[in-house]
């Protein structure tokens, strides 16, 4: 019998080596299908024809992420918010795009008007006002300025 401290003591690294490359794959694995969900979302934008149809605005919302962070005991929380609108076309059918904070204060839920997209991608909202030519909202936030 002679003493095993030490082979005992390489076994202990041997695990952690081993549960260091399962984590260190496991972020690899999600990297990459991000990567490829990524990739495959803007291939199929890019296939899909850009449409303009006429629709109705028919919900708002928005998403709030919170972020805190602690640096040597300086505490600094930060926030983003992300605009969203769902739009109803002449089928029913409804889609949701994400848009930028101007878009989403300038038109209001019931507006009509002309929604041009290209898949999962958002181009603009042309309302259509009573009696006049449609108006993008960018064209409406320019002419304000």
């Amino acid at each position: 019998m002679g003493f095993d401290g030490f082979n005992s003591l390489m076994g202990g690294f041997g695990m952690f080596s081993m549960f260091f490359y399962l984590i260190f794959g496991a972020v690899a694995v999600i990297i990459i299908i991000s990567l490829v969900k990524g990739v495959s979302q803007w291939s199929y934008n890019n296939k899909q024809p850009v449409l303009t149809v006429s629709s109705r605005v028919v919900s708002k919302r928005t998403h709030v992420s919170h972020h805190h962070n602690n640096n040597n005991g300086e505490f600094h929380n930060t926030s983003s918010t992300t605009y969203y609108i769902t739009f109803e076309v002449e089928s029913g059918d409804r889609m949701e795009f994400k848009v930028d904070g101007r878009e989403f204060g300038q038109l209001a839920e019931g507006d009509q008007g002309m929604l041009k997209f290209q898949g999962t991608r958002y181009y603009g909202y042309e309302r259509l006002h009573r009696g006049a030519a449609p108006q993008s909202s960018q064209e409406k936030y320019h002419r304000e300025m």
